[in-house]
């Protein structure tokens, strides 16, 4: 062995490298148990905050937070904020611990908590967490029971800081009920509790129980019973993005079905906009461009292609983009053959009766094409290319869609051909003022409600006046010092005179 040989260490030979040990899976449960339980604790105090402030954003962050701890909840955690916040033959804490008793669980601290009262917010709270648990394990009687239970138990309160919490449990309350298949059951009690919400102000309640109305309603295709709704109340200004991109999902489908397109488009581009852009919301996303694009395409426009590339949506739509693409080339063919290919998505949409709409939106958009391709044209011709049934059918469609502006051209009936006009310029006519009009309405409502959204500290004015006094009475003090001193220097004089 040589001397460099010799030199060279191994490298056991150093110092021992400490081994990581590896953490059970016991350990790593607890450990995440802890964690979900700590950020509970911190609800708790998000809530008792709220109430000594009266400051409703510290409960919309409670709620907030509990939407992405719902995952991680079980029922030894909650047994455990069960125990950590209720006293000792509590009612209600004797009740929720009935419903997590066949669950499996392992050994949770017994500490009693010392105090004898807990606040009405934070009880209602740890019940929603139960009624969560229990609509996520499907067990929709118990959820059913302990909603109803919890109800009474809001009306018996009657506190406005529980609002946001009343409106979860009303909007668990009608799933439970909806899963079940009776949504018809609480449509009267959803009603009372919406005129109840009305009279006193409560803007969460009143947006949560009008969209679960509005539900209930389609839920049935009971559509002019949500006509009528809709009419007779009015959507809070103050209600949450969630709640106003629905309502606004809501409205969209009643002004399709009214036939009222450029109203609906208008409805269901706010929903787009005031959802989250998350992967949470893709169901919500995906339905409202279904509509939206059937809207847009009996409006006689083709929505763009980016729509159909998004990865939450490109699964979802391409039924829609098979409809859309035989739109845009008024092929009768590919559209009827779509149509049946389709027909079950469509119907599971509840979006078959609108797309049988289309229909004479595809023969209106071949007329369009058939007319910018030939300045004179038999009707012979377009019957065939068009696929239809008679010479008679062609010649109406085209009337009816030269009086209704898709093309500019004339019939001549004894001959049996449409000759078009020249194409006159675009910018000679008033569609792109109404563009510029359209997006500039559009800018302007986004900064309104962008200045209606900006949030200020509660009573910050009064720090103003508080500081304009003390600045008055530093003036006043100084005046008065000025006054002394002026009334000094006069004795002074006088005393040397």
């Amino acid at each position: 062995m040589t001397n460099m040989e010799t030199d060279i260490k191994k490298p056991e030979d150093d110092q021992t490298v400490p081994m990581v040990e590896e953490k059970s899976e016991e350990q790593k449960a607890s450990e995440a148990a802890a964690l979900v339980l700590g950020d509970l604790k911190h609800n708790f105090n998000l809530l008792e905050k709220a109430v000594l402030t009266t400051e409703s954003r510290f409960t919309t962050r409670v709620l907030r937070i509990t939407a992405s701890l719902r995952r991680r909840i079980t029922p030894d955690i909650i047994k455990q904020a069960i125990q950590l916040k209720f006293p000792k033959e509590h009612t209600m804490k004797t009740k929720l611990l009935s419903y997590l008793s066949n669950s499996e669980s392992m050994e949770v601290d017994t500490t009693e908590v010392k105090s004898t009262e807990v606040l009405p917010e934070i009880e209602l709270y740890i019940s929603l967490l139960v009624l969560t648990y229990l609509l996520d394990q499907k067990e929709y009687d118990k959820c059913i029971e302990l909603a109803n239970y919890l109800l009474d138990a809001v009306h018996s309160y009657n506190r406005r800081s529980l609002d946001q919490i009343a409106a979860r449990i009303y909007f668990y309350y009608s799933r439970a009920y909806e899963l079940t298949d009776r949504l018809a059951e609480i449509r009267p009690k959803l009603l009372a509790a919406q005129r109840t919400a009305t009279l006193r102000r409560d803007d969460d309640c009143q947006a949560t129980l009008l969209n679960l109305l509005l539900r209930n309603y389609f839920h049935y295709n009971l559509y002019d019973q949500a006509d009528k709704l809709v009419t007779k109340t009015t959507f809070p200004e103050s209600a949450g993005n969630n709640q106003f991109a629905r309502y606004m999902y809501y409205l969209g489908r009643i002004k399709a079905l009214q036939l009222d397109y450029s109203s609906s488009h208008a409805h269901l581009l706010q929903a787009i906009r005031k959802a989250p852009q998350n992967v949470i919301t893709a169901g919500f996303q995906q339905t409202v461009h279904k509509l939206a694009i059937i809207v847009q395409l009996l409006m006689g426009e083709i929505p763009e292609r980016s729509i159909f590339r998004q990865p939450v949506l490109r699964k979802a739509l391409i039924p829609y983009l098979h409809i859309t693409q035989a739109v845009r080339i008024g092929d009768l063919t590919k559209f009827q053959d779509t149509l049946a290919q389709f027909g079950s998505v469509f119907r599971a949409d509840k979006n078959y009766t609108l797309i049988l709409r289309l229909r004479h939106n595809v023969i209106k958009t071949g007329i369009r094409m058939i007319s910018l391709s030939y300045s004179r044209i038999s009707l012979r011709d377009i019957c065939l290319k068009l696929h239809l049934d008679s010479e008679e059918d062609a010649e109406y469609i085209v009337a009816k869609a030269i009086k209704d502006g898709v093309i500019d051209a004339t019939i001549d009936h004894e001959n049996g051909f449409i000759k078009s006009k020249e194409n006159v310029d675009i910018y000679s006519t008033n569609e792109p003022q109404n563009a510029f009009h359209q997006r500039i309405s559009f800018c302007l409502d986004l900064h309104n409600d962008s200045v209606k959204a900006m949030r200020f500290p509660l009573n910050a004015h009064r720090k103003e006046l508080e500081s304009a006094e003390a600045a008055r009475e530093r003036e006043r003090e100084l005046a008065k010092e000025i006054e002394e001193a002026d009334m000094d220097d006069d004795d002074d004089d006088v005393g040397d005179f």
